[in-house]
């Protein structure tokens, strides 16, 4: 299929962007890696006045280490978080998570900040983004602010950005000492998004957890974090009885959808075995 027909525009800056997004509205898409949108504009599931493809923009394609943690620009491409030697050390979940990312072609193109903005609940990134207490840099014609990545995502494909803004980074700021990171998620195939998935850290204190931060996705309208099930965790041993005790917690926080591709019973059977695969490794790690 083609898409319908609209306006292309590649704005040079910020304010030519911002210029684009009043004069067209909500008739007015961003491209910026064009994974999601160009599939919905051949499929006409979307037929905007204009699309305004920000590849252009200055400054939004560096990624940075700073005393407060790790920068990453909105256009930064998967390959190139895969490949960033500063993403490995500052920000290893991300690294972990980026080769389940769809394809090689896919992660040549697409974009940290594209993912963000587009919160698919079955998306790896968003659900790293929560699990590393990240922040989202967002910026309009009125300037900039930051987004705590567990206040950004509010839904399926719905997010804090207001109307004329766009991402423009991630900050990601630097983990205490001690904690590990693990990330994993179970699909039909490798490449399609996750029937569930599970971004987590963990701090241990000696052989017992000590602080936990669990984040599934593909399990619910945007990343959930399991409290009651790190509750569950903290102050004992990574054991059978306690990874037990987590999954049944774990029941209570997750409503998960049902399709044609997993039911919800099991997609939180699904959610309960990665607890205890992840989990368990962290521990066996921190040892």
């Amino acid at each position: 299929m083609k898409p319908a027909p609209f306006e292309y525009h590649r704005p040079a800056s910020l304010a030519e962007t911002f210029d684009l997004l009043d004069r067209y509205g909500d008739d007015g898409r961003i491209l910026a890696g064009g994974q999601s949108l160009v599939p919905t504009l051949n499929m006409r599931l979307v037929t905007p006045r204009a699309v305004i493809d920000i590849n252009r923009l200055p400054g939004l394609d560096a990624i940075r280490a700073t005393p407060e943690g790790l920068t990453i620009g909105a256009l930064v491409r998967h390959e190139a978080l895969e490949r960033s030697a500063l993403v490995t050390e500052h920000a290893s979940l991300i690294a972990m998570a980026i080769p389940h990312v769809g394809h090689a072609a896919i992660r040549a193109r697409g974009t940290i900040g594209g993912s963000l903005a587009l919160a698919d609940p079955a998306a790896e990134l968003p659900a790293c983004a929560v699990a590393l207490q990240a922040t989202i840099r967002v910026t309009g014609r009125r300037g900039g602010r930051d987004i705590a990545a567990a206040d950004f995502f509010r839904g399926i494909y719905t997010t804090a950005l207001e109307p004329g803004e766009i991402v423009t980074a991630i900050a990601v700021p630097r983990a205490a000492a001690g904690w590990r990171w693990g990330f994993e998620e179970l699909a039909r195939r490798h490449g399609d998004f996750a029937l569930a998935g599970l971004a987590a850290g963990v701090r241990l204190e000696g052989a017992a957890v000590a602080e936990a931060w669990l984040v599934f996705f593909g399990v619910g309208t945007k990343p959930v974090r399991a409290r009651a099930a790190e509750a569950a965790l903290i102050g004992r041993r990574a054991d059978t009885d306690a990874l037990a005790a987590a999954g049944r917690a774990l029941d209570g926080a997750l409503d998960p959808p049902g399709d044609i591709h997993g039911s919800p019973a099991l997609r939180r059977h699904l959610a309960r075995v990665l607890l205890a695969r992840v989990v368990s490794r962290l521990a066996e790690e921190g040892s």
